[in-house]
């Protein structure tokens, strides 16, 4: 994927030079068998880790790089073009780090902190429920109190690493309050009574397990809570902010990729004596392909932007995500449509990116979720 990066720093640069061989090295080469086969790449992982790409955006006493978002976001653009299992493994990795890096202790983040930042553990992130996905607020998983700690009892779903990660950042109810009742903990996957179920088989991403999350009288610590007792709620939005634009970067880095291998087919299939690319009708789809591609990566990059500046950035986030996933799917669709048959069969990797691009408009929030959060914030009344 070749792509003019303007980055803020030699460092920065540096850094994407180091993504980019990894990258063609690790990542690239493994993806379609591992697709093909449904195994899961933790050696791929742990590369990256040891490389220091699983705590990008985290400081720096704590195992992190302190990079900013405008950086780490496009190292997971990059990942993800290579391989979206990857990608978007390290945005849910970041994400599922967040609430201690953000709202945890100084004691929790000195004892926590460096093993999740330091490459050798994988994170999920425990939201969902079989019934209660969109209205998370309406989750039943329970965290009741016990000896000074919690008894955690309840299903999690569609758990991204869920059975393979090596913690859980979880979100259970605590209070019988609605969303002021969810609370946020911290469980190591080793805690006697969790388990996962049998992986979903899904339509792509089949490399990245995703299964159900089960607490059977998981008993924790009361130092497993991670913020204030009915702070979980507004913990796992703040998380999920900054997560719609990892899902965003992804979703631009899947996108490229099928214009890359469209751009590249176009230019050497010959028909009626001349290049397809040559066609005015086919141009003029990679011309709004590309179009669209910058303009999902502009708009991803804003967002990240006012993170690093400490602006609101929550409806950008919306927007990004919003934007860049409707795009990767067009994007993604038109690309098989430039290869013809080809674009059809395994051969060429453009029906995968078409399979891979449909989930990206439903995690971290579904896209008619995303248009009400941005519906509801530009049509606000302005303070009196």
């Amino acid at each position: 994927m070749t792509v003019d990066r303007m980055l803020p720093s030699d460092e920065a640069r540096e850094l994407m030079g180091l993504v980019g061989e990894l990258t063609a090295k690790e990542v690239a080469p493994r993806a379609a068998g591992e697709e093909s086969a449904g195994r899961f790449p933790r050696e791929v992982f742990r590369t990256l880790g040891a490389a220091g790409l699983l705590g990008l955006p985290y400081p720096q006493e704590y195992g992190g790089a302190a990079q900013p978002q405008e950086v780490y976001l496009q190292v997971v653009e990059e990942l993800a073009g290579a391989w979206l299992a990857v990608g978007l493994g390290v945005s849910v990795h970041t994400l599922s780090c967040f609430p201690v890096a953000a709202y945890g202790t100084p004691e929790q983040r000195e004892e926590l902190l460096p093993g999740m930042l330091g490459g050798d553990l994988l994170g999920a992130y425990c939201l969902s429920e079989p019934q209660s996905g969109s209205d998370a607020a309406a989750l039943s998983t329970r965290a009741a109190e016990d000896s000074g700690g919690f008894l955690v009892d309840g299903v999690k779903a569609w758990i991204t690493h869920g059975g393979v990660a090596d913690f859980y950042t979880l979100m259970a109810r605590t209070a019988d309050d609605g969303a002021r009742g969810v609370s946020c903990l911290h469980v190591p996957a080793g805690a006697a009574g969790l388990s996962a179920g049998v992986p979903e088989r899904k339509m792509g991403m089949r490399s990245s397990p995703t299964a159900q999350v089960r607490f059977d009288g998981v008993r924790l610590p009361p130092e497993a809570l991670v913020g204030e007792r009915g702070e979980g709620f507004r913990i796992a939005m703040a998380a999920l902010d900054g997560g719609r634009l990892g899902i965003a970067a992804c979703a631009v880095g899947v996108a490229q990729a099928a214009f890359d291998v469209a751009v590249g087919y176009a230019g050497e299939r010959r028909q009626f004596g001349s290049r397809i690319a040559d066609f005015q009708g086919m141009s003029f789809m990679l011309a709004d392909m590309a179009t669209q591609i910058a303009a999902a990566r502009a708009l991803y990059l804003d967002a990240a932007r006012m993170r690093d500046a400490g602006l609101p950035y929550g409806t950008k986030a919306a927007m990004a995500k919003l934007f860049a996933t409707d795009m990767c799917m067009r994007v993604t669709t038109d690309a098989v449509q430039v290869l013809g048959g080809y674009g059809y069969v395994e051969d060429f990797p453009v029906e995968r990116y078409m399979r891979e691009a449909k989930v990206l408009q439903i995690v971290e929030g579904t896209n008619q979720i995303q248009r009400l959060v941005i519906g509801r914030a530009v049509t606000k009344p302005d303070p009196a």
